[in-house]
């Protein structure tokens, strides 16, 4: 049986040293490629492009697709000025994931975001982002834990009518936390279905696609250390088999 092809959008990073310093090169980190072959799918880079009247042919040749981290979203998507906060942005990769998210969706294709891969559905979708937590109203927990990816530390209480309990079965989780951003106002037709005990939206859903889901947190980087993470992978490369 053939198994699912699963896009990993990528990014740009720049050399810092070396014979090829300040050379770009096209990556994306390799614990995605791990949770993808580890889980059943085939995992498939899709370079970043300026030239987005590309992106149909890149989505043609995939069965679902990660929208991997990275940069802060440009605060422009959503109608803000950026604030003393906010990080560095990359408006040329928001324009290429808007243009994958749209054709994964005209395609009918499978759609898992991941921290900022969340965070541009969230905008993609007319909802807003807090530019940097301490923006945020009320206590706030630390969502930054700075280092040890593969380390679990804050909780996030999961809503039972939800695709993301249907996954873990249970209701509180701990994951791993690496976010200065966050989903302040949720898109149209998205549906929260997991927050930190401080109220930070760590998870929604599409009320009517067939499977998109945002997370806030890394499962990719949790693939050896929480064997329950695998599990966000296999839902959708079962769903891309679908």
């Amino acid at each position: 049986m053939k198994k699912p092809i699963i896009g990993i959008s990528g990014s740009i990073i720049i050399d810092s040293s070396g014979s090829f310093a300040g050379y770009k090169r096209s990556y994306v980190n390799n614990d995605y490629v791990i949770s993808v072959s580890k889980n059943g799918g085939v995992p498939f880079i899709i370079p970043f492009l300026e030239n987005i009247e590309l992106v149909k042919n890149q989505l043609e040749v995939v069965d679902a697709i990660i929208l991997s981290g990275g940069h802060d979203v440009t605060p422009e998507l959503y109608g803000e000025e950026p604030l003393a906060k906010t990080g560095v942005s990359f408006p040329e990769r928001d324009r290429f994931d808007y243009e994958l998210i749209k054709c994964a969706i005209e395609m009918n294709k499978p759609i898992l975001g991941i921290c900022r891969g969340m965070q541009i559905l969230n905008t993609y979708f007319n909802g807003k982002l807090y530019q940097d937590l301490s923006y945020a109203k009320g206590e706030i927990l630390k969502h930054d834990q700075v280092r040890t990816p593969s380390l679990v530390t804050h909780k996030i209480e999961i809503e039972e009518d939800s695709l993301l309990y249907k996954i873990f079965n249970e209701k509180e989780i701990k994951v791993n936390s690496f976010h200065h951003q966050a989903v302040k106002e949720v898109g149209e037709n998205l549906k929260v279905t997991a927050r930190a005990k401080d109220g930070i939206i760590e998870a929604f859903e599409h009320k009517n696609y067939p499977f998109l889901l945002g997370v806030q947190w890394h499962p990719e980087m949790l693939n050896k250390s929480y064997e329950k993470m695998n599990d966000i992978f296999k839902a959708l490369i079962n769903a891309a088999a679908k």
